[in-house]
């Protein structure tokens, strides 16, 4: 069966399993994030800033459902006015996932955080990509990004890595069954396998480096002038009356 958005996928057995994951994931990472404005870019239909407390939380995207409809490359959003942006499963589906890292740092304000999940390509779920004869169906259709690219993506836009974890190490199988006899690999996966979650979830902070002009210190300058000024006038007086004293003995009558 051809399916046809990642969406409907969800509503799949094994979509299902991985939504669960990812819901507690994000309800735990924004509960404590506040602020003024938050951003979910994608997937509407799933509310994935539910468990924050910023008054205003807005989803944006081509999707149907969404609050702003627009091109997540090119955000109609104020720079510098967004606390918190979500990005679940936005980039490997994306033509241009760099311009969409991007806009995104433009909306953020300094400081502001984003949270990204991404299926990792570099676990059994990317070897399924490669070897499923359904890639035309999501999610395999995506172009899987690895953790270190995406870390190098954010960097190079003044992001701070400051949390993430990786999750959903059972096999990616379509039945319930198959999959429960691998469920003692998620709490197994951090110690055996560390790197091959089939989801990763990367939180970063933009960071806004600052400038610091070093200026001459002219108060310092004029303060050196000042003591200087007392000496010399009372040089200048001393060598005038010791003048004044010699015109008056040489004036004296002999």
């Amino acid at each position: 069966m051809l399916i046809q958005s990642l969406n409907e996928w969800f509503e799949t057995p094994l979509g299902g399993y991985l939504l669960a994951r990812e819901q507690e994931h994000f309800d735990h990472a924004v509960a404590d994030v506040f602020g003024f404005n938050a951003l979910q870019i994608g997937l509407p239909q799933h509310d994935f800033l539910g468990q924050n407390r910023i008054a205003l939380r807005f989803s944006a995207g081509l999707e149907a459902g969404v609050r702003l409809r627009a091109d997540p490359g090119h955000l109609p959003i104020e720079s510098n006015s967004i606390d918190l942006a979500v990005l679940p499963h936005v980039l490997e589906f994306s033509p241009n996932p760099h311009e969409i890292l991007r806009e995104v740092g433009r909306a953020l304000m300094p400081e502001g955080q984003i949270m990204i999940c991404g299926f990792n390509p570099r676990s059994l779920w990317g070897l399924r990509r490669i070897l499923d004869s359904e890639r035309r169906s999501y999610p395999w259709c995506g172009r899987f990004i690895s953790l270190p690219r995406l870390k190098d993506w954010l960097a190079l836009l003044d992001f701070e890595v400051t949390g993430g974890r990786l999750d959903c190490y059972v096999p990616p199988f379509r039945q319930d069954d198959w999959r429960g006899r691998f469920t003692f690999l998620e709490k197994a996966g951090d110690r055996w396998w560390p790197i091959a979650g089939g989801v990763y979830f990367v939180q970063a902070v933009k960071r806004v480096h600052g400038m610091r002009v070093i200026k001459p210190n002219w108060n310092d300058v004029r303060a050196a002038r000042k003591s200087l000024a007392p000496l010399t006038q009372k040089l200048n007086g001393k060598d005038s009356r010791l003048a004044a004293r010699a015109r008056a003995q040489e004036a004296k009558p002999q």
